[in-house]
């Protein structure tokens, strides 16, 4: 069968012939058309689809394509802003030291404080007990007994490392503040009659690194977030009960409880490097 060619009207009539192009929508697609450059749609409307609508912004930005939530916390800005704390620690700490060691105008003022802050009874010893070797030592042992066999039963090469590390620490407590109490030499308060060395508190110390460090061991195993709150606050209860209950009682000055604050979270910041979080 041939192909017979379509009779098409013109303004003057018809004429026979083969099928022509016609501008239009299949045109769309040609260069300089309307449209063109588009191999979405063929009449230069927009896509329906809302990748189509969106714009692309800055890479690393909301609304960026993909989606990105925002900029990331990178590890090297995190290593960067504990070394700036714990420079800071450091730095109030020297400075508390030469304060007292001379005894200089900060520590005239601590003294005024404490006897305004003084008021001698059962109920602060309790408080203040909680920083004794007894009650926070073997909570942190209890801790890291668990850390150490979640972590060998999860298979993770080296499981004893941070437990050990934390008993590191824990140990070198006394090593770094019996030699200090020694160095400086401060008389206590008047409650606690004549006799040196109670600069820096040896009971805070020893709440804050052991309290500190359970915490800090604990917090990557637990995986919901009102577990991990509890934790955080417990820990931060703790040491302001054993503060509060050493300065009222009147067994240390308030910058004894300060000194031991600034020189324990130092020792924090080097543990929290070296912790490893879990694999999950």
């Amino acid at each position: 069968m041939r192909d017979t060619p379509r009779s098409q009207e013109t303004a003057g009539g018809t004429w026979s012939g083969p099928p022509q192009l016609r501008s239009g929508r299949a045109l769309a697609h040609t260069t300089g058309a309307s449209g063109s450059g588009s191999p979405h749609r063929s009449d230069g409307r927009p896509p329906q689809t809302p990748r189509g609508e969106r714009r692309p912004g800055l890479i690393g930005h909301p609304g960026a394509t993909p989606p990105v939530p925002g900029w990331p916390i990178s590890r090297l800005s995190r290593s960067l802003l504990s070394f700036l704390t714990l420079a800071v620690l450091l730095f109030l700490f020297a400075l508390i030291t030469w304060q007292v060691a001379v005894h200089g105008p900060l520590a005239r003022a601590d003294e005024r404080l404490s006897d305004w802050l003084v008021h001698p009874s059962r109920g602060w010893a309790l408080l203040a007990d909680l920083g004794s070797i007894v009650v926070a030592v073997p909570l942190l042992l209890a801790v890291l007994a668990y850390v150490g066999l979640r972590a060998r039963r999860a298979g993770t090469e080296r499981w004893w490392r941070e437990p050990f590390a934390a008993g590191v620490l824990m140990g070198a407590v006394p090593v770094i503040v019996v030699p200090l109490k020694e160095l400086v030499a401060r008389a206590g308060p008047p409650v606690m009659g004549p006799g040196t060395g109670f600069y820096p508190s040896g009971h805070t110390a020893t709440a804050v690194v052991a309290y500190g460090s359970a915490t800090l061991l604990l917090l990557p195993w637990l995986r919901r977030t009102s577990a991990r709150r509890l934790v955080l606050a417990g820990c931060l209860a703790l040491n302001a009960a054993v503060a509060v209950g050493l300065v009222v009682r009147g067994f240390h000055w308030p910058l004894d409880v300060v000194a031991s604050w600034c020189l324990c979270g130092a020792l924090l910041i080097l543990l929290r490097l070296f912790v490893r979080r879990p694999s999950p």
